[in-house]
């Protein structure tokens, strides 16, 4: 909050008294709840949970790769093939999710005053980017088989997709019964990707065993790359959307003016209104507030604070407290 200095100056609002019960009590109150103007949640106390299961998950999925791998090539099988390759983009996804994990657990320094939150976010977009690239060349191998089908072994693609399978599901087990983030998302997209993957495998031997047909082997590939997809895109959209300091959802800057505009009294203009996320679920905001002449500059503070933690999920926002009109108002480019 702004106050007026022994030297005065224009837009800037009187210190108010602080009888009992007023400010000094007040802005007691909101420090211990978490609400003042510089508080700062940097707790990743799931942090090492959602460390130790992607380690698990990562060793689990790079040392099944190697196997699938050499099935695929002794069998001929596109789709074991397609999975080994998705394996073992996704060990260097789940390392990558592993750094990032433990990164975000680090406190603020002088150079990074939020943290690491956003370690996490940069994962889930690499892997979403990666999960992309992924889907294309299943596509092209596809295609390429399609057109020139080759032989095929049943028998041995039957067995290690099932075995395939049962590590993708343990290790999708792992990765879903973590913390909720979007780098855990991601770790968990790859996964998934590598079990339907393993299904489509299956599906596809035992088609071959029953009927001869190989080109079942291209055609549930492609299939599984489609699923894929629409989850890949999701990730990778909410993830850049986070790095190019989007708006929460629900939470952008014209909702919150008129919501405090209605719900706090004492307001007769609310601009300059920012608002974006560290990370999952850890959204932060900046404003602009003017007061209506004789509002209490103390109550109204923790009154706004309040109602954008309570209706917006925000735990930390800068509040700019004016009586007059904005000084900033004629460089603004926006509300």
């Amino acid at each position: 909050m702004r106050t007026r200095n022994e030297r005065g100056g224009k837009g800037l609002i009187p210190h108010p008294p602080a009888p009992r019960g007023g400010w000094d009590e007040r802005q007691k109150r909101n420090e211990s709840s978490g609400m003042t103007a510089h508080h700062h949640d940097h707790s990743h106390s799931h942090g090492l949970g959602n460390e130790k299961r992607v380690m698990f998950a990562m060793w689990l999925t790079g040392g099944f790769m190697v196997l699938e791998a050499a099935g695929g090539i002794l069998s001929g099988s596109l789709a074991l093939l397609a999975d080994a390759g998705h394996m073992l983009t996704d060990t260097g996804a789940l390392m990558l999710a592993f750094v990032a994990t433990r990164l975000a657990r680090r406190p603020a320094d002088a150079a990074r005053s939020y943290g690491y939150a956003r370690a996490e976010i940069l994962a889930a977009f690499a892997n979403g980017i990666v999960m992309l690239g992924v889907v294309a060349w299943i596509a092209v191998e596809a295609v390429g088989r399609i057109m020139e089908p080759a032989p095929v072994l049943g028998a041995p693609m039957l067995a290690i997709a099932a075995a395939g399978l049962a590590v993708n599901i343990a290790a999708f087990k792992l990765l879903h019964g973590g913390e909720d983030s979007l780098n855990m998302r991601g770790a968990a997209l790859h996964v998934m990707g590598d079990m339907l993957g393993s299904i489509a495998a299956i599906a596809a031997a035992l088609i071959i065993m029953a009927t001869g047909l190989t080109i079942a082997d291209p055609i549930l590939s492609v299939f599984v790359a489609l699923l894929i997809l629409r989850s890949a895109i999701g990730i990778t959209k909410e993830s850049a959307h986070i790095l190019m300091e989007g708006s929460p959802e629900g939470a952008d800057s014209e909702r919150i003016a008129d919501d405090l505009m209605k719900c706090v009294p004492g307001l007769c203009n609310v601009h300059h209104v920012h608002a974006w996320s560290l990370g999952t679920g850890r959204a932060v905001a900046t404003l602009h507030a003017q007061l209506t002449p004789g509002t209490d500059a103390g109550k109204a503070l923790g009154d706004i604070k309040g109602r954008l933690a309570s209706e917006f999920g925000i735990g930390h926002a800068t509040v700019q407290i004016e009586e007059e009109e904005c000084p900033d108002h004629e460089h603004a480019s926006g509300r």
